[in-house]
């Protein structure tokens, strides 16, 4: 084979085209990515600030170049979040009177800890940055000296090129050793490396085992690179299989060229196998965006949901929680739904948030409007609380207890007050209801006890009438029996039901001894005089008609029957919550006895006018 020939197979290494192809890839690999980490990081702003500071304290210890991004945006969204509670805080500042210029927002102690991680991630990141910026200059040094040697090479004027195969091998194996270097300069000493290599081979004079040697070794190689794309095909993990194929490809990059019969056809191999990972990973991000456009589709129609949902109808704190645990329910559901599309997704989040917003902004109005109707209630029952203490001392039982009656049905149309308040109030006001009641049941029992002294002291003149014995001077007798009866009579009442047995004993007690004072005859006389001159009470008056006796014994019965009540009112008044129907009945009960009364004793007064006429 001639120079010339040779020459001819030893063409530029890799083809712009497949180069091209890599390099586009690549780039859409990148800018893929990115978008990735930008979509996650959007629900980032679900976060609290605390919560973006343990997250961001997480994420800092990893490498530098693969959390970057998703730093700044956590930066971003905490700062936002930031500027939005000053806003709060200077709001409230002004609605309690403050002026805004005045204001100035208190040292947060979450920013301050946040800002501290970003001042140590931005120090690792200004090292790192300036040791790999170092590190790139080196090596573009070390390249660049590389390509001097090359050209040195190339323009020896040595005449034989093939005694620097060796040295120029050792070169090329370096050159791909070399890490990274600084972008501006990748295109540039690129071509001039190629173009080096192309230069130096077309010098060389190599017979045809060498060359077809060179050949078979690159092709064995790069059959080997295509086997392991080939098998790529069979990675569950799409993003993984992608990576790796773009490690390939540099490895295929690095590879000088194979014989010129088999280039096209293993360039084809390795070329089918790429498009089979490009496709699925191409087909990975369709469906992730067909699925971001459902989880869109059912975003909106949540949020519409939200928006519409009417809690107008919420007028009592029973109403506001069954509609609270409505929207747990769908921010619930909310959570369960993927990313939205990059571009739409902040925006589908915040008509989230703020149809969110609106529901908890008029649930606080609600609340904050009870609070301040709960304040009114107690300071009303307050007020009747001091009203029920001033009360409960008092000994004018009847007027107070209708009072005490008033106050306790007034107590109840007042509405709730908080719990904190509720028992204390209530305890205040019942213990000084239950205070007055207990000092007027006393004295109820006092009055029932002196009625039993009453009764005992009757019977006892009721034996000593019936033990009497006459004496021989017949008005002493008389005048004796006289003092007994007028001694009945100072005598004050006995218990209502004991009163007409006790009466009608000493009544006909006195009359036996008249009789046997008397005599028939006399006895009538007596008994006229008799009967004018004691009664139940101790008043002197006639004899009442068959009439006038039944009035009064049911005037006296009614009376009986109003002081059981007002007894008994009492009790339901201090100690029922719930008797305020029973309070009204017992209550129009007594108005109508009391009107009964009034209405049988006019009976009795004009059967009275009339006798004495």
């Amino acid at each position: 084979m001639s120079p010339l020939d040779l020459n001819k197979d030893l063409e530029m290494e890799t083809p712009i085209t497949e180069s091209t192809v890599i390099a586009d890839s690549k780039s859409a690999s990148d800018s893929q990515l990115s978008e990735d980490v930008k979509t996650a990081n959007t629900e980032y702003n679900s976060l609290s600030m605390s919560e973006l500071t343990e997250v961001l304290k997480l994420i800092v210890v990893k490498d530098v170049d693969v959390v970057k991004d998703e730093v700044e945006t956590i930066k971003q969204i905490f700062y936002k979040k930031r500027k939005n509670e000053i806003e709060d805080l200077k709001k409230l500042h002004i609605q309690q009177g403050g002026d805004e210029e005045s204001f100035t927002p208190e040292k947060s102690q979450i920013e301050e800890t946040f800002k501290a991680i970003l001042l140590e991630f931005k120090s690792k990141k200004a090292t790192l940055s300036a040791q790999i910026e170092k590190e790139k200059e080196k090596n573009l040094q070390e390249k660049q000296a590389i390509l001097v040697a090359m050209k040195n090479m190339v323009d020896s004027d040595s005449g034989d090129a093939s005694t620097h195969i060796k040295e120029f091998k050792a070169l090329q194996d370096k050159w791909r050793t070399i890490g990274q270097i600084p972008q501006t300069a990748v295109n540039e000493l690129w071509k001039q490396y190629n173009l080096y290599q192309e230069s130096f081979w077309d010098l060389i004079k190599i017979n045809n085992e060498m060359r077809e040697y060179d050949f078979k070794k690159n092709l064995e190689a790069k059959t080997l690179i295509c086997e392991a794309a080939e098998k790529l095909s069979n990675e569950l993990d799409v993003i993984v299989a992608f990576q790796r194929l773009q490690k390939l490809h540099e490895e295929w990059h690095d590879l000088g060229p194979v014989n010129r019969e088999l280039r096209e056809q293993i360039w084809l191999r390795f070329k089918e196998a790429t498009a089979v990972i490009n496709k699925k990973h191409q087909g990975f991000y369709d469906a992730q965006r067909k699925e971001e456009e459902d989880n869109l589709e059912l975003k909106n129609a949540l949020c519409e949901k939200i928006e519409q949902y009417d809690y107008s109808a919420c007028t009592n704190y029973k109403a506001w929680d069954e509609a609270t645990k409505i929207m747990l329910e769908w921010q619930a559901e909310w959570k369960t739904i993927g990313f939205a599309p990059r571009k739409t997704n902040q925006r589908i989040f915040e008509r989230y948030r703020k149809a969110c917003d609106a529901f908890f902004v008029a649930k606080s109005e609600f609340y904050k409007q009870s609070k301040n109707e709960l304040n009114a209630n107690a300071e009303h029952k307050k007020a009747l609380c001091e009203q029920a203490i001033a009360l409960k001392d008092s000994t004018d039982w009847k007027a107070t207890a209708d009072k005490l009656a008033e106050l306790q049905k007034e107590w109840k149309t007042i509405g709730p007050v908080s719990k904190k308040l509720s028992d204390e109030l209530w305890a205040t006001f019942i213990g000084a209801c239950d205070h007055f009641f207990q000092e007027k049941n006393k004295n109820t029992s006092n009055h029932k006890s002196i009625e039993h002294e009453n009764l005992a002291k009757k019977q006892e003149l009721i034996a000593k009438v019936k033990a009497f014995v006459k004496s021989d001077n017949h008005q002493d007798s008389v005048q004796a029996l006289k003092d007994m009866m007028n001694e009945w009579n100072t005598i004050g009442h006995v218990p209502f039901k004991e009163k007409d047995k006790i009466y009608h004993e000493f009544k006909a007690s006195i009359d036996l001894q008249f009789e046997a004072i008397n005599g028939s005859a006399e006895r009538k006389r007596t008994n006229s005089s008799s009967k004018g001159n004691y009664k139940e009470g101790g008043k002197k008056e006639h004899r009442p008609s068959s009439e006038r006796d039944k009035l009064y014994k049911s005037y006296e019965h009614l009376k009986s029957e109003i002081a059981t009540y007002e007894n008994n009112i009492g009790f339901f008044t201090s100690s029922s919550k719930k008797g305020g129907g029973l309070i009204k009945e017992m209550q129009d009960k007594i108005d109508a006895l009391k009107a009964e009364c009034k209405k049988i004793e006019l009976q009795i007064i004009e059967l009275d006018e009339q006798r004495e006429k």
